[in-house]
């Protein structure tokens, strides 16, 4: 299958689908699990590989990823309250120790803290000179947040930004998708099918049914189908994940988007940024 692409600033491309690992790492009986799912994605081509401090499951992925990092794309993230200058670099050597690699290909702001933004941004670039880190951007930050880091020294090497999408969850594209686009910058979507209650949904279902899909399948490839889009579904079981790599093929019709979009309407107006 001919994966649907997305290209960062430095020239890396990676699969328009990758993999969250939010609430993954919670149960040591599905420790094996959860490691062969994440493994299955990667051979898949499901680069994308998504963690942070806060999930406190960064040893579970540095186990996935033995002996396959080179063909993983690795995100983790520094929460707000370690997000001064000397916070950030040592939690992102913490997150390096525990992941067991000594680079992450984009390191995150995972939201906005009391620590001065152009801390974060000084201690990015440090981490960047040092090799630790390839790139470095940012999560649940709107066109403000935005435009306060560009407007910082270097502050516009920022790669990305990661935040909640999907198709009850909208309100980016009045504004912040645009923003993103001009800047050839990616957004990275999570909670790309919501909180699980879209697959249960009538229109999703007749039109997953038309396809010979599923909801959930239906729910991505329509996340997925504008460029500079990454969504990263958690999939804990082998089984999931195939099934999130059966949305790459789906091709949705100007009729399915139409009907979607009475169903979910696109903004009209500025809406705050979700926080999921």
């Amino acid at each position: 299958m001919k994966q649907k692409t997305v290209t960062f600033r430095n020239g890396q491309q990676v699969s328009a689908l990758g993999q969250g690992t939010w609430h993954m790492g919670k149960n040591s009986l599905k420790k094996i699990e959860e490691i062969t799912a994440l493994q299955t994605g990667i051979d898949l081509g499901l680069k994308v590989l998504d963690t942070a401090e806060m999930y406190n499951n960064e040893e579970l992925v540095g186990e996935a990823i033995k002996g396959l990092r080179d063909k993983v794309f690795l995100i983790s993230k520094v929460l707000p309250s370690n997000a001064s200058l000397q916070g950030t670099i040592q939690a992102c050597e913490r997150s390096l120790k525990k992941l067991k690699t000594d680079y992450l290909d984009l390191y995150l702001l995972h939201w906005q803290g009391s620590y001065p933004f152009n801390e974060t941004v000084s201690a990015m670039i440090k981490l960047q000179q040092e090799g630790k880190i390839k790139q470095w951007g940012v999560s649940n930050m709107d066109v403000s947040e935005m435009e306060e880091f560009f407007a910082l020294p270097q502050g516009n090497t920022c790669a990305a930004d990661q935040v909640a999408y999907n198709l009850q969850t909208r309100g980016i594209e009045f504004d912040l998708l645009p923003w993103a686009n001009n800047k050839n910058m990616p957004v990275i979507a999570y909670s790309p099918i919501g909180e699980g209650n879209l697959v249960e949904n009538k229109l999703i279902k007749e039109i997953a049914q038309k396809h010979q899909a599923t909801s959930v399948q239906i729910a991505l490839a329509w996340t997925i189908r504008n460029e500079g889009l990454i969504a990263i579904p958690k999939a804990g079981s082998v089984a999931h994940v195939k099934e999130n790599y059966e949305s790459l093929s789906i091709k949705l019709t100007l009729q399915d988007l139409e009907l979607l979009d009475k169903l979910f309407p696109p903004p009209d107006k500025k809406i705050p940024l979700a926080l999921w």
